[in-house]
């Protein structure tokens, strides 16, 4: 089972080249950052773990541009994951964003992944021009599109929301194939549009019992076709010995944790002493 950090970037504090750096140093395996374009004044969309308009955190105002993050991350690491939880493709251009991956991936040594999400803040969505109703279809063929980016020497796409004539677009990313996980919370609509166009689950930070959510995602990645398992990677609190243990009976492949956004001293100091309790980096 690997072990992963995010990091809730924001204009504060430690920065992600830092933070990334300091937990290739202490023996992590991947490094995240989220996103969020920008948070609409006015909203209705409920936060997820406030149940109304407001939000938990004032980072959700101040998030870095996720790319930009991880490109500085890229620069003074050598062998760390690189990821994003979440990312919002939908809120982007896919011939564009496509660029901007298959760039990073290109210039990390493959190094790159991609975790999405559908958007809780429709409202922001919105003004991206993305209707409530379709986030599913708008993620699905932006994705679909990149692909096509990635892989194909003449590229074209022709979806409801996504067209384009044969282009041309390199770099290619040196990966083969970008990995990409779904993070969204656990339940039979998600995991069958995960078992169609993703290859892992990243869950919530409020889901729960997770051994019967593994096992219906196993049951429908397998009735979709799908041979091997998916990536399952569970975002925890605090290191839990037994939580731990049994994560990974139950399949759970990757564990992320996140690290405040304090000083590099802070921060440093904590994924030590993570470090330390997980037995890595040793």
């Amino acid at each position: 089972m690997r072990y992963g950090i995010v990091l809730f970037t924001s204009d504060r504090g430690i920065t992600p080249a830092e933070a990334a750096a300091t937990a290739e140093g202490a023996g992590f395996d991947t490094f995240y950052v989220p996103e969020h374009t920008h948070i609409p004044v006015v909203r209705a969309a409920a936060h997820p773990q406030t149940g109304d308009a407001t939000l938990p955190d004032d980072r959700y105002l101040r998030t870095l541009d996720p790319w930009v993050a991880l490109a500085t991350a890229a620069a003074v690491t050598t062998r760390i994951g690189l990821s994003t939880a979440v990312a919002l493709p939908a809120e982007h251009h896919p011939i564009t964003l496509a660029k901007t991956i298959a760039s990073l991936d290109h210039l990390s040594g493959g190094r790159v992944s991609l975790g999405v999400g559908f958007g809780w803040n429709t409202d922001e969505l919105a003004h991206h021009g993305v209707p409530a109703g379709k986030r599913r279809t708008v993620l699905r063929e932006h994705l679909d599109a990149m692909r096509a980016i990635w892989t194909e020497e003449e590229a074209s796409f022709t979806g409801e929301f996504v067209n384009f004539g044969a282009s041309w677009s390199w770099p290619k990313p040196v990966q083969k194939k970008i990995p990409v996980a779904l993070g969204a919370a656990g339940g039979e609509k998600s995991f069958a549009w995960l078992a169609k166009h993703a290859d892992g689950w990243i869950t919530t930070p409020t889901e729960g019992e997770l051994a019967p959510k593994i096992e219906l995602l196993h049951r429908i990645w397998r009735e979709h076709g799908n041979e091997g398992t998916p990536e399952i990677i569970a975002l925890a609190g605090r290191p839990d010995p037994a939580q731990l243990a049994q994560w990974a009976e139950f399949g759970v492949t990757e564990v992320v944790f996140g690290m405040p956004d304090r000083s590099a001293e802070d921060v440093r100091g904590y994924l030590g002493r993570l470090a330390g309790k997980l037995g890595i980096g040793e």
